[in-house]
């Protein structure tokens, strides 16, 4: 094949991409609104431990989002980085809006048969009553914090049976 072959080949499938793009729809593109994180999301079936901790990691960024009249990604987001933890951290909303996003995030997986019901009628009433002030306290050291969880979730994956 010589080279003018091949420049005109790739023009022409150049060419094809940007016709099939705009008849997707690729002219009028926006993209999708942030949604509300207080309105509740359905839990989708986890097929795993990790998924079920994905999801309920999820629920508590919402239920906090919503008591923060912020949206989930700016709370994760800021949450991510040492800075963003601070920044969080020095809000006196925070400690109550991690207890309702811990609440809420426990009552979604117990309504969707996640988690067995009077396990998590009993996490629940245990969570509604952490101390704000350690909450904070958690966020701030987040290492700390994620080392203990890590210690609990192997035995835990297996008391739910859970790979």
């Amino acid at each position: 094949m010589s080279g003018r072959a091949l420049v005109v080949g790739s023009i022409a499938v150049a060419v094809a991409l940007v016709t099939v793009s705009l008849a997707l729809g690729g002219a009028s593109y926006e993209p999708r609104a942030v949604a509300d994180p207080c309105q509740p999301r359905p839990l989708r079936s986890p097929s795993g431990f990790d998924e079920l901790a994905q999801q309920l990691t999820l629920s508590a960024l919402d239920g906090a989002a919503c008591e923060l009249h912020t949206s989930r990604e700016t709370l994760a987001l800021a949450l991510a980085s040492p800075e963003g933890r601070q920044r969080f951290a020095s809000d006196p909303r925070l400690g109550s809006a991690l207890r309702a996003g811990l609440v809420r995030a426990i009552e979604d997986a117990g309504r969707a048969g996640e988690v067995p019901a009077p396990l998590a009628a009993a996490l629940s009433a245990a969570a509604a009553r952490l101390p704000a002030d350690e909450l904070v306290g958690a966020v701030r050291d987040a290492g700390a914090l994620l080392g203990r969880v890590r210690g609990l979730l192997g035995p835990l994956a297996q008391v739910f049976g859970l790979p």
